[in-house]
C-alpha cells in the first residue's frame, strides 16, 4: 500500500481535530511554519494542507492572518446591493452598514486603452485613459479587486483626473462624476461567476481557481450615453452575496 502524501497526512490530523473539537469556530489554526516543524516538513507541504482544508470548506484563508476554522454560519458574509450612489466611497458604506470597516489600496497611472478598453469606453484604440488599480479590505482582509479606466478626454482638464487623489478622492465615481456637471446614473453591471486567477488568487488570499464573483460595470452620461467609467470588479465567492432591486415598504 501507498504512504498518502504528507499533506494529506497534516490535513486529516487537523480535520480530526477540528471535528473532535479542539479548535472550535473562529480558533486560529496552527502556522504553516508550525505545521512544518510539528511534522517535519517543509511550510509549502503545510500549506498545501490547508489547501485542501479550505476546498473542503472547513478553514477559512485569510491573506496574512493566516487560517482559522469556519462555523456553521459565517459571519464575514458581505452584501453588495445595487442602489443609488452615496456621497461616499459605496464599497466603504456598505460594509461599515455591515459593521466593518472598509479600507482600500490603490495605484493609478495614465495609460492607453486596449482594444477591448477602448470598446467599452466608445474611444479609439491607444487614446490615453486613467488606469487604477484596488485592493479593497473589509476589516483589514482583502475581499475585492477592481480595475478602473476613464478616458483622459473626459477627466483630463479637472481635479478629478486622478480618482484617489485631491480635494475629490475616494468619494466613489458618481460623485466625482458630478464635480464636472456629469450625473451618470446608475451602473450598467454585467455579472458572472468564474475560478479566480493565480493573480487574483494571491491578492484575495485565497486558492487559485476559487470561486469568484466577476462584474463589468460601465458608467455613462445620462445626458450624452457615452461611457465615463468602466471598471474590473472582482469579489470573493465566499465573503459576498449580490442583492438587487428594492422591498417595498409595509403600509
Amino acid at each position: 500500500m501507498v504512504d498518502p502524501a504528507p499533506y494529506l497526512v497534516i490535513a486529516e490530523d487537523l480535520r480530526g481535530r477540528i471535528v473532535g473539537g479542539e479548535f472550535t469556530p473562529g480558533d486560529r489554526l496552527p502556522s504553516v511554519a508550525e505545521l512544518g516543524r510539528d511534522h517535519g516538513v517543509s511550510p509549502s507541504v503545510g500549506a498545501r494542507a490547508y489547501a485542501v482544508l479550505v476546498e473542503d470548506g472547513l478553514v477559512i484563508s485569510r491573506h496574512g492572518a493566516g487560517h482559522y476554522v469556519r462555523g456553521t454560519e459565517s459571519p464575514e458574509l458581505l452584501v453588495r446591493r445595487h442602489r443609488a450612489q452615496p456621497e461616499d466611497s459605496p464599497f466603504a458604506q456598505g460594509v461599515a452598514e455591515q459593521g466593518a470597516a472598509g479600507t482600500w489600496r490603490h495605484e493609478s497611472a495614465t495609460a492607453t486603452a486596449d482594444a477591448d478598453t477602448a470598446e467599452r469606453l466608445g474611444i479609439g484604440p491607444g487614446e490615453p485613459v486613467m488606469r487604477t488599480e484596488y485592493v479593497y479590505l473589509a476589516d483589514d482582509v482583502p475581499v475585492q479587486l477592481a480595475t478602473s479606466w476613464e478616458p483622459i478626454a473626459v477627466t483630463g482638464q479637472s481635479m478629478i483626473v486622478l480618482p484617489e487623489a485631491g480635494p475629490h478622492a475616494g468619494i466613489g465615481v458618481a460623485a466625482r462624476m458630478r464635480v464636472i456637471g456629469v450625473d451618470v446614473g446608475e451602473a450598467v453591471e454585467r455579472v458572472r461567476s468564474r475560478g479566480a486567477t493565480r493573480a487574483e488568487a494571491t491578492a484575495l488570499g485565497i486558492n487559485p481557481s476559487a470561486p469568484v464573483l466577476a462584474v463589468e460595470r460601465t458608467y455613462y452620461d445620462q445626458a450624452t450615453g457615452r461611457p465615463v467609467e468602466t471598471a474590473d470588479v472582482v469579489m470573493r465567492g465566499d465573503r459576498w452575496v449580490a442583492v438587487y432591486g428594492t422591498v417595498p415598504a409595509r403600509p
